[in-house]
């Protein structure tokens, strides 16, 4: 007759909530039924039947309270959330764009093999730390960012308990722009890049608009009498070459620009040179007559910035800030740039002021009076160092 195996553990004990084992061992486990009726051991063992029975009492008090979390719910794979998470998102085409590369170089690679509750503070900390010797500050900071957001969507869905990404500051960027050019600088700019994209430079420093939101330009958006611009849509470039037309970066990116009066004559002959033919032409085309591409229009801004003297780093979105800039030192307020430049924060709507047309034509005057004043000092200047000879500045 074969001998009866001998089990390798006594006899559970039941408990009001629970169940404790002692194994031959001598340590203990613990185990309960969950709110499905499914039965959870825990995945440790105890030194004493005290420590089961405190594990047991914690868990009862989280079923109490509503805290307990299957402890299952985490195991998602992070990529898998991540790449369903920009999705769900709806975001703007670039922002997704730029999600997806984030993602892709600087989280998946370190992220991508564990679980949702195996991303630890700890784990996050290391990530950071290699991170910031790899790449630079800002593009860390964006990806800490991105992954706290998507983070705190898990520890909403009740995927994790809490977001382990929690290192004060660390999603804060410290900005790269805000550099000015002079006057003469625009001017010189305006002329180096050419004729045809003269008017581009003049629009972002003086409108002063956002690259893709002049993409989007058409001839009806125009007024040369009254000189101002209509920004209706936008149409940022992708990596792809894709145009993706849609609405502004925000609703106050919708808005009328008041030039100064100084940019009339060029508005007036990019209307009649350039901009496609009919109401809904594109106000800014190139030499073939197909809407221009950032790559060809990277190419004429590094050439014609080189030509000029500014440094490397100097962006077609510096001369957003230039224009900033320039309006404020005209007399403009804070609330008049952010209407002018069409920017929007739910902080900046409780704070400023409605910024009317009539204030905007203000500032676009401003604006005018200060730039003819240091074009007329600039041609005084040449004129002395030539000693006496007329240099013509087209205005």
């Amino acid at each position: 007759m074969a001998k009866r195996k001998k089990s390798s553990t006594k006899k559970m004990t039941m408990r009001r909530f629970g169940a404790v084992r002692q194994y031959r061992s001598g340590r203990w486990s613990a185990s309960y039924l969950d709110p499905a009726g499914e039965r959870r051991r825990a995945q440790e063992t105890f030194e004493t039947k005290t420590d089961a029975e405190i594990w047991l009492s914690q868990i009862e008090a989280d079923m109490t309270r509503d805290a307990w979390r299957n402890p299952d719910a985490g195991a998602v794979n992070f990529e898998e959330y991540a790449t369903k998470w920009v999705v769900e998102r709806g975001v703007a085409p670039l922002t997704e764009e730029l999600y997806i590369r984030l993602l892709r170089l600087h989280l998946v690679p370190t992220f991508g093999v564990f679980d949702l509750d195996e991303i630890t503070p700890p784990r996050v900390r290391e990530w950071r730390a290699e991170r910031l010797t790899a790449t630079g500050a800002t593009t860390v900071a964006k990806s800490y960012r991105l992954l706290k957001a998507i983070l705190e969507t898990a520890t909403d869905d009740e995927l994790i308990r809490r977001n382990p990404c929690r290192i004060r500051g660390a999603g804060k960027e410290v900005s790269q722009s805000g550099q000015v050019a002079t006057v003469a600088q625009v001017d010189a700019l305006a002329d180096a890049i050419g004729i045809r994209w003269r008017l581009m430079v003049y629009l972002g420093a003086y409108g002063p608009m956002r690259p893709e939101e002049q993409a989007e330009l058409r001839r009806k958006d125009v007024n040369v009498d009254n000189v101002t611009v209509v920004v209706r849509k936008a149409a940022p470039e992708l990596a792809t070459g894709k145009r993706a037309e849609g609405p502004t970066k925000s609703e106050a990116g919708k808005r009328v620009v008041v030039l100064p009066e100084f940019l009339r004559k060029d508005l007036q002959r990019h209307m009649d040179w350039y901009a496609e033919k009919g109401p809904d032409g594109l106000l800014f085309v190139g030499e073939k007559g197909k809407p221009f591409r950032r790559s060809t229009f990277g190419r004429k801004w590094r050439k014609a910035r080189a030509a000029v003297g500014l440094p490397d780093n100097f962006r077609f979105y510096d001369l957003r800030h230039t224009g900033h800039t320039l309006s404020t030192r005209s007399g403009a307020t804070l609330k008049d740039t952010m209407v002018r430049a069409g920017q929007s924060t739910e902080k900046a709507a409780l704070i400023y002021q409605h910024s009317d047309h009539e204030r905007q034509k203000e500032v676009a005057g401003g604006l005018d009076r200060m730039v003819r004043a240091a074009r007329d000092k600039a041609r005084e200047e040449r004129e002395k160092g030539s000693g006496g000879a007329e240099v013509v500045q087209g205005a």
